[in-house]
């Protein structure tokens, strides 16, 4: 049985570390470095940092922080938020990531993604995908739900597996921040279309909400942000919760 996944997503604006609801109004929430540790520690499967920053979209915050991350985090990193060229993705992930997540870019040219697999394989891109609730479904936005994208969310996720992305990372505007639970039908809906993994974001509150989207669609795994933002929750009691339901992790 495929092992699931826990996965802190952490949001960086001006250096910092903040947790945004609805992708509208933030809170600060502490050092990207000192949280990554902590992390590290509490045996996390990956880290998935994104730029959030509606000014400084190039990739060299990000670069500055994959230098410093990699000295007290030794677990799989992926970053995105700017990334708009193959050049950038190869500065990433020879800076030291070791997967990229690509968004906007993937509307405008979905070559980006193929041409990233091409060089690194696969495993190496994920595609973000933001998605808000409508009457018959959910609409599509990038820059960080600024732009409307023409484009369904069925044909959007089919076009950009068959152009070669390793993982699908979904998240819920709607639900981003809230503490209110996932959107287990937008992840089902994702997932049940590709083969390639799926990635489930936005609503984390409580274990039983990690339960309730795990149970509900068959995503690989899930990521969170206020749920270990706020509280004294973190993935190895996450972990433990969710293996009492037969849900299945990799042993550390």
């Amino acid at each position: 049985m495929l092992k699931k996944r826990i996965i802190p997503v952490q949001l960086l604006l001006d250096g910092r570390l903040v947790k945004t609801e609805r992708f509208d109004t933030w809170r600060d929430v502490g050092d990207p470095v000192k949280s990554s540790k902590v992390y590290n520690d509490q045996y996390a499967d990956e880290l998935i940092f994104l730029n959030i920053s509606r000014t400084g979209r190039g990739i060299a915050p990000l670069l500055s922080l994959l230098e410093r991350v990699s000295e007290v985090c030794f677990m799989p990193l992926a970053v995105g938020g700017g990334i708009e060229t193959t050049d950038h993705a190869r500065a990433l992930i020879k800076g030291g990531a070791d997967k990229v997540v690509v968004n906007s870019a993937a509307y405008h040219d979905p070559r980006i993604i193929t041409d990233i697999a091409r060089e690194f394989g696969e495993q190496a891109v994920i595609v973000g995908i933001d998605a808000r609730r409508e009457d018959e479904g959910w609409s599509l936005w990038s820059g960080c739900s600024r732009q409307l994208q023409p484009i369904g969310l069925d044909a959007h996720v089919q076009r950009v597996a068959a152009a070669g992305a390793g993982e699908i990372f979904i998240q819920s505007i709607d639900r981003d921040g809230t503490k209110t639970g996932y959107d287990v039908a937008l992840l089902d809906r994702v997932a049940r279309q590709v083969r390639i993994p799926v990635i489930g974001c936005g609503g984390s509150g409580t274990y039983e909400h990690l339960r309730e989207a795990f149970q509900g669609a068959p995503v690989e795994a899930l990521a969170c942000g206020s749920l270990f933002n706020f509280g004294d929750n973190n993935p190895i009691r996450a972990k433990a919760h969710l293996s009492n339901y037969g849900i299945p992790f990799k042993v550390v």
